[in-house]
């Protein structure tokens, strides 16, 4: 059949295939979707969609629905951040739903999928900002887009621990670190095409939504069809398996996914999850407003609080605040690979303690430093805790393998990332709602987020219990040798006990290395290029911050 490269049994990897080919394909996929962080670079262009210099409003009595509805007068920026709800909810729900069927369709049609709900997604977002109904853009990129992100997102999770089996943690943070650094390369590749396609009569956008699909498509195509999985019973040359235990957190056994929703490690970890993210994205939703009102004045080396600079100076501190964010961004990704790539050190439970305790002293501390008024310690603690944000995200994969086996791991983590799509609720809820609450009773700029940070070091008291809590899942949940066997054959693998399942002891020992380091060499340069161009962009706007 024509697709039949797509199916699972056509992307085994043969002899020869080298398993640092996997990482560039998984990047290539993530860096793309990745751009739903940088999404609100859009805000502002399609607040101006049709008045294009300036916005032109509603009238006073216009219903919401009308709103939607209407092609004579722009949108809100209120009603265009509905999207960035929408990607992530939709991601936790789409992972949760389809992650069982990633497991037996292969990672390969899972990243073709990905590819086409999300650069489909922009595809149909562009044709809603043309015809401007901004309820196009909803269903594109939002929901169908946000599909397409919970696909591509797990897509490598299963693979790649699979391949790297001596390196969980380094293995799924290179492939994560990817979704972070998306907005990095994305924002100022869209920054640049609007500025590109701007006309008198155009802001740009629908042009380079068309522009991005074109490009995104291409990449994750590239990375769909680079993605290999191991031959049944394969292992890195040398590498033996740890011994089994009772007391031992990483098990050779296998859960079902059907069977997750009942076990208590499950939900132990759904909550460290939860809970590390609430606090993390509660901090990242309001880095830049904190800095600038904590601080005032302070930053440019006047003693003034915030109300009471003036608008070129509040200007100025508006751009260090830019170069702050910038740079707990590259901390957040940073975060992503360092720390998933220690897990494999310290073991995934003693790395989350790691990340509860420190993150405790660092929120309780960013009342006190700025009460100080030491920049350089508020800047370095919440550096500190965003990587410990993004840590959390790339460990959490290898801590779901250790626990439930690696046969569903990807579906498995799909039903766990509903507890991202929680913590994207409750996480700027109450940082949002606390602040204005104080606001609302007189209570000064700069003293606003103290109780917010005791807050959400509350949450990470609890998140250091749950995981506390964490132990070896009991026997009785694991599959039985019959029941792993049906599951392989539906996951279109060979069991074990099946005497074709594996290759030659001599061919299965040239699998995972090898191969041609060009094509190694060029896979890794085409991910690599436009992340240092992210960087470096990214890294030239937080020199504002040193000056």
């Amino acid at each position: 059949m024509a697709f039949d490269f797509l199916q699972k049994e056509h992307t085994i990897a043969k002899p020869g295939f080298n398993r640092w080919l996997v990482p560039p394909a998984a990047l290539a996929i993530h860096l793309c979707i990745g751009m739903a962080y940088g999404f609100s670079v859009f805000w502002l262009p399609l607040s101006k969609a049709l008045g294009i210099k300036e916005s032109i409003a509603c009238a006073p009595d216009t219903g919401f629905f009308a709103q939607v509805f209407s092609t004579t007068c722009d949108w809100k920026i209120s009603m265009l951040g509905w999207m960035y709800t929408m990607f992530f909810v939709l991601l936790g729900i789409s992972a949760a739903i389809w992650g069982g069927w990633l497991e037996r369709a292969g990672p390969r049609k899972a990243g073709v999928v990905s590819a086409l709900c999300w650069c489909g997604g922009l595809l149909i977002s562009a044709f809603g900002v043309y015809t401007h109904q901004i309820w196009l853009m909803w269903l594109g990129s939002g929901v169908i887009g946000g599909i397409g992100l919970g696909l591509g997102y797990i897509s490598p999770v299963s693979t790649l621990i699979k391949w790297f089996p001596d390196r969980r943690g380094m293995a799924t943070g290179m492939a994560i670190m990817g979704f972070g650094g998306g907005a990095l390369v994305g924002s100022p590749l869209a920054d640049k095409l609007m500025k590109h396609f701007a006309t008198p009569t155009s802001v740009g956008v629908w042009e380079t939504f068309v522009a991005m699909a074109v490009i995104y498509f291409i990449f994750m195509m590239a990375g769909a069809l680079g993605y290999r999985v191991p031959p049944s019973g394969w292992k890195p040359a040398g590498w033996t398996p740890p011994a089994t235990t009772n007391n031992t957190m990483i098990t050779q056994n296998h859960v079902h996914v059907s069977k997750v929703w009942g076990i208590p490690q499950f939900w132990l970890v759904w909550l460290v999850l939860c809970l590390n993210v609430s606090a993390g994205i509660g901090v990242i939703g309001i880095s830049s407003p904190m800095l600038q009102e904590v601080f005032g004045g302070h930053l440019l080396g006047v003693n003034v609080g915030f109300s009471d600079l003036s608008l070129e100076q509040k200007a100025a501190i508006a751009a260090i605040a830019a170069g702050f964010t910038g740079l707990i961004s590259l901390f957040n990704i940073g975060g992503r690979f360092v720390w998933a790539s220690c897990s494999d050190f310290f073991g995934r439970k003693m790395t989350y303690v790691i990340f509860f305790v420190l993150g405790f002293i660092l929120y309780v501390s960013l009342p006190w430093s700025a009460k100080a008024g030491s920049i350089a310690l508020f800047v370095g603690a919440v550096c500190i805790i965003l990587s410990m944000y993004g840590g959390g995200f790339a460990t959490v994969p290898a801590y779901l393998a250790d626990l439930f086996g690696t046969q569903m791991v990807g579906a498995i983590h799909g039903r766990l990332l509903t507890a991202w799509a929680t913590a994207g609720i409750l996480g700027p809820v109450v940082v949002n709602y606390m602040r204005e609450y104080q606001l609302s009773l007189g209570m000064p700029r700069d003293q606003v987020y103290n109780t917010t940070m005791y807050i959400l070091a509350g949450m990470l008291v609890l998140g250091l219990i749950c995981n506390l809590l964490v132990r070896p899942v009991a026997a009785k949940h694991f599959m039985t040798p019959e029941e792993l066997a049906r599951e392989k054959q539906l996951a279109h693998e060979k069991s074990s006990s099946d005497n074709t399942a594996t290759l030659s002891s001599a061919d299965m020992a040239l699998v995972g290395r090898g191969g041609n380091p060009a094509l190694i060499g060029a896979a890794w340069l085409a991910v690599g290029i436009p992340l240092i161009w992210g960087i470096s962009l990214t890294l030239q706007k937080t020199a504002v911050l040193f000056k």
